[in-house]
């Protein structure tokens, strides 16, 4: 799998690891601080090389992650498995959040026009809990 790479651009490594569906998505997200190097704020330009650590927040999801590999290439699911290693905590974190998604009931779904002033009360009390 290795490309005889030691260091890719952290956009097409983030495509390539199938985090994003296209590379201007993965630019996107670098530029808006969603994916951190080391803690810290990068370009789409910056390099990424094994043993780095990135940080990626994917609209609900957080990914903290150890760069295994880098390639330039986007291949199948499981090779694309083989770039990382998440860390432990950050899958425990994934995997009680969306537990916690499963079962949540949003307190506006029951309302079916326009909230009356009983109804915003009833959501600002709950907003305030």
């Amino acid at each position: 799998m290795p490309d005889n790479l030691d260091a890719v651009r952290i956009d097409k490594w983030l495509w390539a690891a199938r985090f994003f569906k296209s590379r201007a998505q993965a630019v996107l997200a670098i530029e808006a601080g969603r994916v951190q190097l080391h803690g810290e704020r990068i370009k789409p330009a910056r390099t990424v090389k094994v043993g780095d650590r990135v940080l990626i927040q994917r609209e609900q999801e957080r990914f903290e992650l150890w760069v295994r590999n880098v390639t330039e290439t986007r291949r199948s699911a499981p090779l694309a498995r083989m770039l990382f290693d998440e860390t432990p905590e950050s899958l425990l974190a994934r995997q009680t959040a969306a537990e916690k998604r499963k079962y949540f009931v949003e307190p506006s779904q029951d309302i079916k026009a326009r909230p009356t002033k009983r109804d915003r009360r009833d959501l600002e009390k709950w907003r305030d809990v």
